[in-house]
């Protein structure tokens, strides 16, 4: 699969992303766009990218396993 890096287009994978210790740290249930993609990478750091969604919502930091191509 393709390197997820600065600019790429990624949603999030509903398997990894389910008993996370991001998913449970947030809403019982995760919106739906963080699934239907697709959010942009802003930035990577170690394991964890952050996303931006074409949405009026913050900015959120996930793993990048947690993470597949759009």
């Amino acid at each position: 699969p393709p390197a997820i890096k600065k600019g790429s287009l990624v949603k999030v994978n509903r398997v990894a992303y389910r008993g996370s210790l991001e998913a449970g740290a947030s809403d019982i249930d995760a919106p739906d766009y963080l699934f239907e993609g697709p959010g942009e990478v802003l930035a990577t750091r170690g394991d964890y990218a952050q996303l931006r969604f074409r949405r009026p919502v913050p900015d959120i930091w996930l793993r990048l396993d947690q993470l597949e191509t759009f």
